[in-house]
């Protein structure tokens, strides 16, 4: 009971810290605003400062304090594809989210730059749709726990295949589908190239600039967080990712090309490049150098 009611404290004291993360905005001239007392103003920036330093404990407590969960879910910041700054909440997210927008998109990474320029964020970059940026070691294992924030669920960008509902018009679900159509004879052979590699091969309109990305079925283990287990000397299923291309890329045209004498080099960089963009590395890195360097000659 002491313990409950100490976290409840500590809780409170965060959550009155949280409102004055921000200066208040300026006034235009002639404008009222609220007059912050001293004691308010010594407040701003502390949760801020707090977070930076403990915010991967916040997180951890989405795990170990059930009966807390809706309470710290709402403390948790993030950078996210529209500020590098560990200042966005879930509610900022929900509150600004586009008209049919029907999920929270996220995506984890190592690194705040391997998270923004992942080529999963392409489409969602071209539709002007936010995406949080999650870095901590820790987010993988914390979204176990938060399924959804005030009933709108919280989705990978890098699990699934994309669907953005009624934020994708008719007319590119039908090119998709007529490229996905066309395509099949190629996808046919780059499954048969890849098979001890990817579990599938489809085309996506997750894509715009990059030719290819890796992914994962809707409730398969992400591949960073595979990563982060075998680095620890865990055991990680084994798992194969799903390969998408863009059918409109020049690289992945010329796989079309009738009896390519390179298909299969094609086929295996194509890969071993998206792997790279998602932070792997390829398996066998010297064989990887070796076709590129074909390629290049």
């Amino acid at each position: 009971a002491i313990r409950e009611g100490n976290t409840r404290r500590v809780l409170s004291v965060l959550e009155d810290l949280a409102k004055f993360d921000r200066p208040a905005p300026a006034a235009a001239d002639g404008a009222v605003t609220d007059v912050l007392s001293e004691e308010d103003k010594a407040k701003e920036g502390k949760f801020t400062r707090f977070y930076a330093e403990f915010g991967a404990v916040l997180k951890e407590g989405l795990g170990e304090d059930f009966g807390n969960k809706e309470r710290l879910s709402k403390l948790l910041r993030y950078a996210s594809s529209t500020t590098d700054t560990v200042s966005v909440s879930l509610a900022d997210y929900k509150a600004r989210m586009k008209e049919g927008q029907e999920a929270i998109y996220y995506i984890t990474a190592d690194t705040l730059a391997a998270a923004k320029n992942s080529p999963q964020l392409e489409v969602f970059r071209k539709k002007g749709i936010e995406v949080l940026l999650m870095t901590d070691r820790v987010d993988e294992w914390a979204l176990n726990f938060v399924q959804e924030f005030d009933g709108t669920p919280l989705q990978s960008v890098a699990k699934g295949a994309v669907d953005l509902g009624s934020l994708q018009d008719e007319a590119e679900k039908k090119a998709a589908e007529d490229a996905a159509e066309a395509f099949k004879p190629v996808l046919a052979k780059l499954k048969e190239a890849l098979k001890d590699k990817a579990d599938d091969v489809r085309v996506t309109t997750r894509l715009v600039d990059s030719p290819a990305c890796l992914v994962v079925k809707d409730h398969g283990m992400s591949m960073q967080l595979a990563r982060m287990l075998k680095q620890a000397g865990q055991q990680a299923p084994e798992m194969k990712p799903i390969l998408e291309v863009n059918a409109e890329h020049a690289l992945v045209k010329k796989l079309s090309g009738d009896a390519n004498p390179n298909f299969n080099d094609l086929a295996h960089i194509l890969f071993d490049q998206a792997l790279l963009a998602e932070g792997g590395l390829p398996e066998d890195p010297a064989a990887y150098v070796k076709r590129v360097n074909a390629l290049l000659v």
